[in-house]
């Protein structure tokens, strides 16, 4: 068996972490390709590097000193270093680095040295060979990430080394430039990876053992989600459930890899596995609840829009006309309600109105705000009967009104709008009643 494996900046914000992230690779004889992050924080009052690498390079870009923050990063590396007992020194990388940022090499470069440097530490302590993303990652010049060129460069690079660390974040365009991912792009390198390995699992070293069925933040010691598909951790992601990057699904869906969350700090703990498809029952009759505050609602209302041709995209085509997507759009005979983010519509509400009325002739248009999207997502919904009733008899004991549903054919999940103060209710009677319910 050939794994992937990446630890993110939890996992590697000190020399301590270093030691636990040593002895699970090394625990494995198949986990032989690793992807790190930049090192993130060791307490609440800490700094992540990428964070201290944006600022400093924000400073330098300025002509302003940026010394004392690069001291900072300096430090970060040297004690890990040090921690580790290791005979290495990265003075040479760090004077390529603040030389380039006097350059103004861009923040991408900037960003992606948390990686980079983590990435020769770990291979020096691992013992394992340093490959520089930069040289396998590739990107196109639109920005695009550049499928077909990384993944034979990549492929082909791995298939000579046994064992190997690549850092996660970035890649380069033809002419040699930084370009990164979005936010949270490790979790992307380490997809890469494995579908260019042919890897067998791809695992996700995390602070948490695997997903939650909700929020933490809301639901106290929530119960975890032991598989879940790629489909439904797409709707998860997208509204808001955040342990995974939702881009990194998609390299390694094709080949159907399947991906284990685990925890850094309990590695005994078995988490979460994301699976192309399961026969395999979930625990309860939903997967998992997830959901975003700060949406609004255009609803346009007219008699026999329902026999008008083309009515649906003369509404949308107001909204496309002023470069705002939408989220969702149920219906009715006579009315059509637009589910928008609120801070992109908000500057633009009344030229949407006015070529709504230019476009459409509608009999009112009424607009509500602070509206949050509630995603109530399993695949053993499409099975059970009721499971709408259930959830709206749980919202109407918790007091909570119902603004807006929305159920795709799939039966996969149901979107529920509510106001923005009713949000944390609303995910605690849906939990409540599914899972400490056990229905």
């Amino acid at each position: 068996m050939k794994k992937v494996v990446k630890f993110g900046g939890s996992s590697l914000s000190g020399a301590e972490q270093f030691e636990k992230v040593r002895e699970i690779i090394l625990s494995d004889k198949d986990r032989r390709y690793v992807v790190p992050s930049a090192p993130g924080k060791r307490d609440k009052k800490d700094s992540k590097v990428t964070d201290l690498l944006y600022e400093a390079y924000g400073l330098a870009s300025e002509d302003r000193d940026f010394s004392e923050v690069f001291k900072k990063i300096e430090d970060r590396y040297n004690g890990i270093i040090s921690g580790l007992g290791l005979k290495i020194s990265l003075d040479k990388e760090f004077n390529t680095i603040r030389e380039n940022f006097l350059k103004k090499c861009g923040e991408d470069y900037a960003a992606s040295r948390g990686e980079y440097l983590n990435g020769i530490l770990l291979a020096e302590y691992l013992q394992y060979t340093f490959v520089d993303a930069a040289e396998v990652i590739f990107f196109n010049e639109d920005g695009t990430f550049d499928s077909t060129k990384t993944y034979k460069v990549l492929h082909d690079r791995l298939e000579g080394i046994e064992r190997a660390v690549i850092p996660g974040f970035y890649g380069s365009y033809a002419d040699g430039r930084i370009k990164t991912f979005s936010r949270g792009g490790s979790d992307i390198t380490g997809s890469i990876v494995a579908r260019s390995a042919k890897a067998d699992v791809y695992e996700n070293w995390t602070d948490v053992s695997g997903f939650f069925v909700a929020d933490p933040r809301i639901i106290t010691d929530p119960e975890t989600i032991e598989m879940i598909t790629y489909t439904e951790l797409r709707e998860l992601a997208y509204m808001g459930a955040s342990v995974l990057h939702e881009d990194a699904i998609f390299p390694v869906r094709r080949e159907g890899i399947p991906i284990n969350i685990r925890n850094t700090n309990r590695p005994k703990d078995k988490g979460s596995w994301i699976v192309q498809s399961t026969g395999q029952k979930s625990k309860f009759t939903i997967t998992g609840i997830a959901g975003k505050k700060g949406f609004c609602s255009v609803n346009i209302e007219k008699d026999k829009m329902n026999s008008e041709v083309g009515f649906g995209r003369r509404v949308l085509q107001a909204f496309e006309d002023n470069e705002i997507s939408f989220e969702h759009m149920p219906s009715g005979i006579d009315t059509m309600t637009i589910i928008v983010h609120q801070d992109e519509f908000i500057e633009k509400e009344q030229s949407v109105v006015s070529e709504l009325n230019r476009l459409t002739h509608p009999d009112s248009i009424d607009i509500e705000s602070d509206l949050a999207l509630i995603a109530v997502v399993g695949r053993g919904m499409k099975s059970s009967k009721g499971t709408s009733g259930r959830i709206f008899s749980a919202l109407a004991h918790a007091n909570v009104n119902v603004k807006m549903i929305d159920q795709g054919s799939s039966e996969l999940n149901i979107i529920i709008g509510v106001k923005n103060e009713d949000f944390e209710n609303a995910i605690r009677a849906i939990y409540n009643i599914f899972v400490l319910a056990r229905l």
